[in-house]
Order: structure tokens, then sequence, then C-alpha cells
């Protein structure tokens, strides 16, 4: 009677009750059902896609780890050479700035250069026009100085100021006796002869007869003058 219950009549349905399972061979609501050797033994069932699941019979690990596939891999590998190339645009063009912004400067330097070259040469074209039409002036006061009319009158005082004045527009006078003869500031108007200082090798200027002016690099007009040779 014992045995009966154990193993069932022929006919009789298994008692599910006992295991406390609503579904046929389970052992809780919802579980897969356990497979049973044929010696009563209970083997573990891996399911696929279970959360936690190892990727294979046996593992230890909790969660798959598996290697990332070759789309993902292809996608990597892409953005990373998008990105490479989106840096090298953007050196190239900030290296076509830098040297934009270079010639620009050195346009500019030259520029400003060439502006301040022109601006001097019209400065020293307009006093030399006003000097040259104040020589005949210049020339009665060199004259006056040299016959001694100016000697402790009170119109040397005005020709000191007109020359002070022109001194600092940058005019400068030429032509004093003792220099050597430089025929690029001196007109010689006269060669005589005449005692020169002891050591004299070259040609001297021993009478200015009409003082040069210059302003900067312009020449208004040379010294006239009168030279003598060493003996």
């Amino acid at each position: 009677m014992t045995e009966s219950r154990k193993h069932g009549a022929p006919g009789e349905q298994p008692d599910v009750t006992a295991t406390g399972a609503t579904g046929a061979g389970g052992d809780a609501a919802g579980t897969p059902p356990r497979a049973d050797s044929a010696h009563g033994e209970r083997h573990h069932t891996y399911y696929e896609g279970g959360a936690g699941a190892s990727s294979e019979p046996g593992g230890e690990d909790e969660f798959d780890h598996t290697a990332p596939d070759s789309n993902e891999r292809g996608a990597a590998g892409a953005s990373s050479e998008t990105e490479g190339t989106a840096l090298a645009e953007e050196d190239t063009m900030a290296a076509t700035l830098l040297a934009d912004l270079q010639r620009l400067q050195a346009e500019y330097v030259n520029y400003k250069k060439r502006v301040d070259r022109d601006r001097e040469v019209i400065r020293h074209t307009a006093v030399g026009s006003v000097v040259e039409s104040l020589l005949p002036v210049l020339d009665d006061i060199h004259m006056a100085r040299q016959a001694g009319d100016l000697a402790g009158g009170p119109f040397a005082a005005i020709a000191d100021k007109l020359e002070a004045t022109l001194g600092r527009f940058g005019v400068e006078r030429l032509g004093e006796v003792g220099q050597e003869f430089d025929p690029n500031v001196h007109e010689a108007l006269m060669h005589v002869e005449a005692e020169l200082p002891e050591g004299t090798t070259g040609t001297t200027v021993v009478q200015v007869l009409q003082p040069g002016y210059r302003v900067g690099d312009r020449l208004v007009r040379a010294a006239r003058v009168s030279v003598a040779d060493p003996a």
C-alpha cells in the first residue's frame, strides 16, 4: 500500500499538490521546470536572455561579458577618423589665418614706414620752399653780419631769432671758413691763393660768399665759396 502511494498506481495522476507548484513539474509558480535524471539527480538548466545569466554553463560571471561586435568597432573607427579629419582641418585653417595675420601686419608696418617717410619728405619740401623764398633776406643778413652792421644794433636780435626759428624746422646753414671743400654742399665760385693752416692737405674754403641751406636730406642751395689749395 505504501509502495503504490510512492510511485503511483497505473492509471493514476501524480499528486502535484505535494510540490506546491501551480504549473506542471515546476518548483514554484512562474519558474522553469527542472530536468531530473533517471536516478533522481537534478541538473541546472541555463536559459538565454535571463538577467545575470552567464555566457556558458558553469560560468562564474554574474553578467555576460560579450566583446563588441563588428558594427560597434566600425562605428568607433569612423568616429575617430572623422574627429581626426576635423582636427586637421582646424589646424590648416588656424595656420592659414596666422599667415594672413602676419602678412597683414607686415603690410601695415611697411605702409606706416612709407607714410612716415612721405610725410617727412613733404615737410622738408614745404620748409625748403619757405627757405627758398627767404634766400634774399638771409643773404642780406649774412652780408650785414660780415660788414659789421649787426654788431650791437637791434636788427641783430631780429636776425638771430629768424635763424633760430628756421633751425627749429630743421634748416641747416652750410659753409664755414676753414672747412674742407665738399662738392656736395659747396659751390666754388673763385679759386684763389691763400695761406692755409699748417697740415692742410686738401682744398679749403677761405671765404663764404653766400651761405648754403639744407633741410633734412634736401639741399636748398649749395654754399657759394672761394677756395684755395695747400702750397
